[in-house]
């Protein structure tokens, strides 16, 4: 299901209908993902007792709604008794005839990447087990499901529970999901369930959520194993869906999917920009469009998401503008069917060249003059987002954001960074991957050097590394958190690298202000990314 981050009474409607869906197929046992009700993450929401009242109230509900059909385990936060410790426990209900009969606690609570729930939970105690209808079935939550000993190298917790329950005699295991994606995640999850599954012996049954909430995206994609860790049974990825296991037959449906890291992040981020937009409750949206492959990739998921006739692109020439980047922009827009419209800035440049030309005076043009066309551009967009009530969306990349290659108040105004997380050269590569599929980016634009055409004769390479060096220099630091040594000593050079993360040290104070980037890859700049900006290095 996709829930949305508070909204009770719409979560309690998914749920149902979900349930109501697996009883037609026959299910003796529903079960969504974790934190159903509330949708994950809901941060500090959770601090607010009228909203887990609320969620307590609705869990009633939702047990005589669906007195009549099979049990249904639905993901909460319930109420800590005890007059110690966190105040709420990460959760498992069991509705049954039209009452809660058991609860389930989680007991591993994650407090790395863009997890914090050592914040809000009580871990539960114990193996947590469910008898019913002839089956003895150990309940998890998410994150207690990896810390396999035998899969991890150094695992993070001490305890495993799925151990302790392999050791209770179960004869399955249930886990309830709120799995955050990035490229590459489900082949993984895949290989470690089914691990887990031979390991023990015992069939996995994973259910996880799908859906944007924020800068997360959950890609769903629900699976089964057999007790040999055979994949039996595979939901759809990036929507809603009901899967069916039987787990004593060891059947279920494999649905297709794509594992292509380009599928992956386009799907994604497709469906990212689609629900940030509509749970945050626009319609349309509008972004800049330069004639660069950011914001071409950026308006092509933009149409796919919300539809092409809810998208405007603004096209801002400057004085510096190629005849061919405004060209390429014009038939991007063509080819996507999007909106339109042209914005000059070039007589509003020169009003603030009049404006500062005293105080600026004997002082060379630099860095300064090309920061007012960001911000010129960025006031215009803002303008527009203002007086239509559409979200800006930003089209910065990851490597751009990383190193601090963009403008406050300028290409960086916006509501959503779109593709805030894709690193340059997988900019490219997604790019290509659609259009093999739909040429609606031109091939000049794929094809031309970067630029910000900011300046006679600019190209990104003037400032930056060149971006395959830039980006596997990014990915060792950033995702993997090696330090310049450590890279250096693969084989880079080490001026470029000192270099590099000089950069990305000092641009930590833009990220602070930017605008929350959708998550593909295992560290983003967003809430998993939790540097200071006063550092002594």
């Amino acid at each position: 299901m996709n829930p949305t981050a508070g909204d009770i009474p719409g979560n309690a409607s998914l749920i149902i209908r979900g349930a109501r869906q697996a009883q037609f197929a026959g299910a003796d046992l529903v079960v969504t993902p974790e934190l159903a009700l509330m949708g994950y993450l809901p941060r500090d929401l959770l601090m607010n007792r009228g909203f887990v009242a609320r969620s307590e109230q609705m869990i009633e509900q939702i047990a005589s709604e669906l007195a009549a059909g099979p049990p249904v385990l639905v993901g909460t936060a319930t109420v800590n008794p005890a007059g110690t410790g966190r105040p709420l426990f990460n959760s498992a209900v069991l509705l049954h005839k039209g009452v809660v009969s058991r609860v389930f606690h989680k007991t591993l609570l994650p407090t790395y990447d863009v997890f914090d729930e050592d914040r809000y939970f009580e871990p539960g105690r114990g193996p947590q087990i469910l008898e019913w209808n002839g089956w003895r079935l150990g309940i998890s939550i998410c994150e207690d499901i990896w810390n396999d000993r035998d899969f991890w190298e150094r695992p993070r917790y001490h305890a495993d529970p799925i151990e302790v329950l392999a050791h209770s005699s179960v004869q399955a295991i249930v886990n309830l999901s709120g799995s955050p994606f990035y490229a590459g995640k489900q082949l993984f999850r895949e290989r470690m369930l089914g691990h887990m599954a031979q390991r023990h012996g015992l069939p996995i049954v994973y259910v996880n959520q799908v859906g944007g909430n924020d800068d997360l995206i959950f890609d769903g994609r629900s699976c089964a194993f057999d007790a040999q860790g055979r994949l039996v049974g595979r939901a759809a990825g990036y929507r809603e869906d009901v899967l069916v296991t039987d787990l004593a037959a060891g059947t279920s449906t494999i649905a297709e999917d794509d594992f292509e890291i380009e599928s992956e992040i386009w799907q994604a981020l497709v469906l990212g920009v689609h629900d940030y937009v509509v749970k945050t409750r626009f319609s349309k949206v509008l972004l800049g469009l330069s004639g660069g492959i950011d914001s071409a990739l950026t308006a092509a998921i933009a149409a796919d998401a919300v539809g092409a006739e809810n998208v405007l692109g603004v096209l801002m020439p400057s004085r510096y503008s190629s005849p061919g980047s405004i060209d390429d922009s014009h038939e991007l827009g063509r080819n996507l069917g999007i909106r339109t419209t042209t914005l000059p800035i070039s007589d509003i440049m020169r009003t603030y060249e009049c404006v500062l030309s005293d105080v600026f005076r004997g002082r060379p043009a630099d860095v300064t003059e090309e920061n007012i066309q960001s911000r010129i551009r960025g006031n215009l967009l803002m303008a527009l987002s203002n007086k239509f009530g559409s979200l800006l969306l930003t089209t910065g990349n990851k490597s751009e954001l990383a190193v601090g290659y963009c403008t406050l108040y300028g290409d960086m105004n916006g509501g959503l960074a779109v593709i805030g997380d894709v690193p340059k050269t997988m900019v490219y590569r997604v790019s290509r991957w659609r259009n093999r599929r739909r040429p609606d980016i031109p091939e000049s634009i794929l094809t031309k050097a970067p630029s910000a055409e900011l300046r006679p004769d600019q190209t990104d390479q003037d400032t930056l590394p060149a971006y395959d060096l830039l980006d596997q220099i990014l990915e060792l630091h950033v995702e993997q958190s090696k330090s310049a040594e450590e890279i250096i000593a693969q084989g880079f050079d080490e001026h470029t690298v000192r270099r590099v993360l000089r950069m990305v040290r000092i641009a930590e104070f833009k990220r602070k202000q930017a605008a929350p980037a959708l998550k593909v890859t295992s560290r983003a700049f967003g809430t998993g990314w939790r540097m200071p900006i006063v550092r002594g290095e």
